[in-house]
């Protein structure tokens, strides 16, 4: 990676993801100069910790942008729609983890794992996909490379952190109320005006209804896999389901490949490419699950086999850590791809 160091701004700097955003960037050592973490009015004056500094927190303004080399958004999307675009007037890229501009056709949507050459387009403004998004395309990428892809049927099992600490607290404390035969105060889950509990409970509903009866959060999948491989003739459908585990995305996913295959050649295929591990022995219940995959960036695929109904079938569990390759780490990859290839835009 180049010597040169660059101004990053972290936009959110106190959320579920930003937090992540900032200990990834000391983990993996990325080239900061110097960090400008960013919240609302509110938070500005508090400190976090940064290769052992405190650093204060500032209100994100317009003017706060001046000198930012690098921006991650993680604020939500109406922040990201106001913000992002003063940024990227002031001479920064943006890394934007909202929904904001992930459709937008003039705006990439990258895994770098998948498809990092679209980076090479961009007018100073990135997406990041949707985190249970990520994870399936980051497994489905050797196999669409190598058969093809027809068709994707997939359900997901999110964890409540995907919704932001104060799912992560309700459902901490729904867990005490029910425990200690308490009434569980719900709030958080699902999105809108009336909430279920999600201790003890999964809930069938990520995002608000469509007209066309799915979710945002599915047509988010559907859209966003098409896009990140640049093909609209895969079928995609999506159901996505909030369950009661604190870190890491699941996914049942079954995909018709557009030739025959070998189950061992398939599993040779994901062990080998970059990001994915191979969990998949289940006569020694050797499988991925979510308590194993917390703090790794890795996505984690076992459950393979092939379908007894359809010859080019094949059916995966993927799991990965939503906080980390779900949001945080494919922001910092993506950062870090700019900054190898000599995209990184300077004011």
């Amino acid at each position: 990676m180049s010597k040169q160091t660059y101004t990053v701004a972290v936009v959110g700097a106190t959320g579920a993801v930003g937090t992540q955003m900032i200990a990834f960037l000391e983990k993996r050592d990325f080239p900061v100069g110097e960090l400008r973490p960013l919240a609302s009015k509110r938070s500005a004056g508090q400190t976090i910790t940064f290769r052992g500094q405190e650093i204060a927190i500032q209100e994100a303004t317009p003017e706060a942008f001046e000198g930012v080399d690098i921006a991650l958004f993680s604020a939500g999307g109406g922040i990201s729609e106001r913000l992002a675009p003063e940024a990227v007037k002031r001479g920064a890229v943006v890394i934007d983890n909202t929904s904001a501009f992930r459709m937008a056709s003039d705006v990439p949507l990258v895994v770098p794992e998948v498809n990092r050459h679209a980076l090479q387009k961009h007018n100073g403004l990135i997406a990041n996909p949707n985190c249970s998004t990520i994870q399936m395309v980051v497994a489905l990428k050797p196999l669409y490379d190598r058969y093809g892809m027809d068709r994707v049927i997939v359900s997901t099992y999110q964890s409540v952190s995907g919704a932001g600490w104060e799912a992560i607290e309700e459902l901490q404390q729904q867990s005490k109320s029910v425990l200690s035969g308490e009434v569980m105060e719900c709030n958080a889950l699902p999105q809108g005006s009336l909430h279920y509990p999600i201790a003890f409970n999964v809930i069938p509903q990520i995002d608000v209804g469509l007209d066309n009866g799915f979710t945002n959060e599915e047509m988010k999948m559907v859209n966003e896999t098409k896009k990140i491989f640049a093909d609209d003739r895969i079928g995609v459908t999506a159901t996505c389901v909030r369950v009661p585990v604190f870190r890491g995305h699941s996914e049942s996913v079954y995909v018709e490949l557009q030739q025959d295959f070998d189950l061992t050649e398939v599993r040779e295929l994901l062990a080998n490419a970059d990001g994915i591990v191979v969990q998949d022995n289940l006569s020694e219940k050797e499988y991925p699950m979510p308590l194993q995959s917390a703090e790794d960036t890795r996505t984690f695929v076992g459950r393979i086999r092939r379908d007894l109904t359809h010859e080019r079938g094949l059916n995966m569990w993927i799991v990965s850590d939503n906080l980390l390759k779900g949001a945080a780490t494919n922001a910092i990859q993506i950062a870090e791809a700019l900054v190898e290839d000599g995209l990184v835009r300077r004011g």
